[in-house]
């Protein structure tokens, strides 16, 4: 991949800002952290030579000014809301990401249950965190919010809820997910600090969409693509636009919300700090982009992947097809189509010829491999000893793993383990070839290759099975699939 951005500087420049944004309120600054903190992805894909723990490095710089707290909304917890790329729900993210602060010296100061209600769902997560020793503090619901600034405003509004505690000048809010509360949990803070004589600030923290390129770069919409299912929308901040002469880009959602929290401010503090939605943001990643062509390609080829990928959601019910629309309009905007993604003509191709499950994938240097089902292999299984082989310049004839060692475990599938299918899956493949590894020296050069796996590109003909899906994503493979179940099979282990 060819890098696109700057990590060190962008760095840099996020935490001096941030300190300014410190200084400029004086005593304490609520951030509201949106995105992902430890594996953003996205960025990663969109941006190539973004870490994706950037922000996690973000904030280490600044670790003894830094307080955590996280917010997570009741409903969520009562609806049992998972956070589907890790496949668990919002309380045990909740716990993930306490956990994950603190291996990395973050200091975790509270967890913050928003639009509170007493339902058995939520005081049994409530009682497990005051047994795991983690302060929690109630939020309510406001009648009116957001929009009666004078009732939300006042000792039943905001003064309703319980003041969170901290110690440290920086406060992150942060969440499992989208809903959960961090807007209102910081202008919360902002009310009752205010009544305490504290004079504290507020800002947001999103790398998307960027603020300072322009409202239709690939970089943006490819923001827009991945929150499809959300209908948001890039536009122009008007009010930037009108206060400054300036064209800067946000989106839909805060630049509604915008008069109601230039309200509250002026409520609280008599006066607003912010003319706009841009100026609420502390956002530097659109001066750490160093290769502007190379970004464009990324968020191209992204573009496509959240098609393909929004397709299989679409066939598992899990979005409408206005979101399948509305990339495929993006698409049409930037001129490209799933046959700029070379893996997936070479999957086609394959299956056409064989008429079996068949998988393509690009490797980093554009050498495109296939594979197929066959009576041992399943097609993902082939696909990574095919590409590893490739990569090691192995034979394609060369067999790296015995058939003694795979016919074992074929069966002892069907046989101990009840499963219908004798064909080894990734995982199982990746197992056998460890141990041949051990004594067949082909075998130990293609394993040896396998971070070499990571940013390549497949495409499979069906829906895969998550055993398979899930090591795919382990080693860092961007996996598209056709939106069609495997035999025409509606469950699939």
């Amino acid at each position: 991949m060819k890098i696109a951005f700057d990590n060190e500087k962008y760095l840099k420049l996020q935490s001096e800002n941030i300190l300014k944004r410190v200084s400029l309120f004086g005593d304490k600054l609520y951030i509201e952290f949106g995105g992902k903190l430890f594996d953003d992805y996205h960025a990663s894909r969109v941006l190539p030579g973004f870490l994706p723990d950037s922000k996690l490095r973000m904030l280490l710089t600044l670790k003894d000014k830094v307080e955590v707290v996280i917010a997570i909304n009741a409903h969520d917890i009562q609806k049992n809301k998972i956070r589907s790329d890790l496949g668990i729900n919002y309380q045990s993210e909740v716990l993930r990401l306490i956990d994950a602060f603190r291996a990395s010296g973050l200091f975790v100061g509270s967890v913050c249950i928003t639009q509170y209600q007493s339902v058995p769902q939520v005081e049994s997560f409530k009682d497990k965190l005051n047994n795991l020793g983690i302060k929690t503090y109630l939020h309510y619901e406001i009648l009116g919010y957001p929009h009666d600034i004078n009732h939300i405003i006042s000792d039943e509004g905001f003064g309703k809820n319980e003041y969170i505690e901290t110690t440290r000048p920086i406060v992150v809010v942060t969440a499992p997910g989208p809903g959960s509360g961090k807007m209102a949990t910081c202008l919360s803070q902002l009310y009752h600090e205010n009544k305490r004589g504290i004079k504290a600030g507020y800002a947001k923290y999103e790398t998307f969409p960027i603020w300072n390129i322009p409202l239709k770069h690939p970089v943006n919409l490819a923001y827009e693509a991945a929150t499809a299912d959300l209908a948001d929308v890039n536009m122009i901040d008007p009010y930037h636009l009108e206060a400054y002469n300036i064209q800067t880009v946000n989106y839909n959602r805060d630049v509604e919300i915008f008069p109601v929290l230039k309200s509250m401010f002026e409520a609280i503090y008599g006066s607003s700090p912010y003319k706009s939605p841009t100026d609420m943001g502390v956002n530097m990643a659109g001066y750490a982009i160093c290769d502007d062509e190379a970004a464009k390609q990324a968020s191209k080829d992204e573009i496509i992947r959240r098609y393909l990928n929004t397709l299989v959601d679409l066939r598992n019910g899990k979005v409408k097809s206005d979101a399948v629309d509305k990339i495929s309009l993006l698409m049409r905007q930037l001129e490209i189509s799933v046959s700029d993604r070379k893996c997936v003509k070479a999957a086609l191709d394959k299956r056409d010829k064989t008429n079996t499950v068949s998988m393509g994938l690009e490797l980093a240097d554009g050498r495109i491999v296939d594979s197929k089902t066959s009576d041992l292999l399943s097609a993902p299984a082939a696909l990574l000893l095919n590409a590893l082989k490739a990569l090691a310049g192995i034979d394609d004839n060369v067999l790296i793993i015995s058939p003694s060692i795979i016919e074992p475990i074929s069966k002892m599938k069907i046989k101990d383990l009840g499963n219908h299918n004798p064909r080894l899956h990734a995982d199982e493949i990746l197992i056998a070839l460890a141990i041949s590894a051990t004594v067949n020296k082909d075998a130990k050069k293609a394993i040896d290759k396998l971070p070499e796996l990571a940013h390549c590109q497949a495409h499979a003909t069906v829906i895969l099975p998550e055993s398979d899906s899930s090591i795919f994503k382990k080693l860092k493979i961007d996996l598209t699939t056709e939106p069609e179940f495997y035999a025409h099979k509606l469950y699939v282990k």
